[in-house]
């Protein structure tokens, strides 16, 4: 009996679904020597939990609470612990004798969902929304001034002098509480600005 248990422990530290878990039932010797091979060949289902649902509690291979299935999406499945969600493939999962197991803990999960976390904030930076109306500060969060129009590819910047400076969309990434960034200050935009003006035409830089 003592084999039969710790076969259980390593069937489910490898996350085979509860194949093992079957085996618990012989309590009495096996009547012939048919019987001990019949036992392991009668646990087909080593795919996919079949009761893997919405609500279901998960648990890792020593007991410990995960967290509960949020939701299933086809072939995956929304798995949230207290501090994460996480989408994971279903075959992730075994079946143990009191629903859902899987092979990491809460803590482990949490980890690596907050190494992912850093990739994900990158991707969404990447593009930002450059809309009329967004406050523009630049890499120190200085204030710049804010976007007075946007058109295509290019977006006019209007600083607090009144001066206006067009620059690529490009050029602006995503700032704090939903403004954007600029790698240039005010100052440095507008003395920009006054260069690039005909020299006729540098008195007339600030209104």
């Amino acid at each position: 009996m003592k084999l039969i248990k710790t076969g259980l422990f390593v069937g489910a530290s490898a996350l085979i679904p509860a194949v093992a878990l079957a085996q618990a039932a012989p309590t009495s010797a096996p009547p012939a020597a048919g019987a001990a091979t019949t036992a392991p060949a009668a646990a087909p289902a080593a795919t996919a939990p079949t009761a893997l649902a919405a609500g279901a509690k998960v648990v890792d291979t020593s007991g410990g609470p995960v967290g509960t299935i949020d939701s299933i999406d086809g072939d995956y499945a929304v798995l949230a612990t207290t501090k994460s969600k996480v989408r994971l493939p279903k075959t992730s999962f075994a079946m143990g004798p009191n629903g859902p197991v899987i092979a990491m803990t809460a803590d482990q999960i949490d980890a690596a969902a907050a190494q992912a976390a850093p990739a994900q904030t990158a991707a969404a930076t990447a593009k930002p929304t450059v809309a009329q109306g967004a406050a523009v500060a630049d890499m120190q969060g200085g204030s710049v001034g804010t976007v007075a129009a946007v058109d295509g590819e290019f977006a006019t910047v209007q600083l607090a002098s009144g001066t206006k400076v067009r620059l690529p969309v490009s050029s602006f990434a995503a700032g704090d509480n939903g403004g954007l960034k600029i790698a240039m200050t005010a100052q440095q935009l507008g003395a920009a600005a006054g260069a690039s003006k005909p020299a006729g035409g540098a008195g007339g830089a600030g209104k």
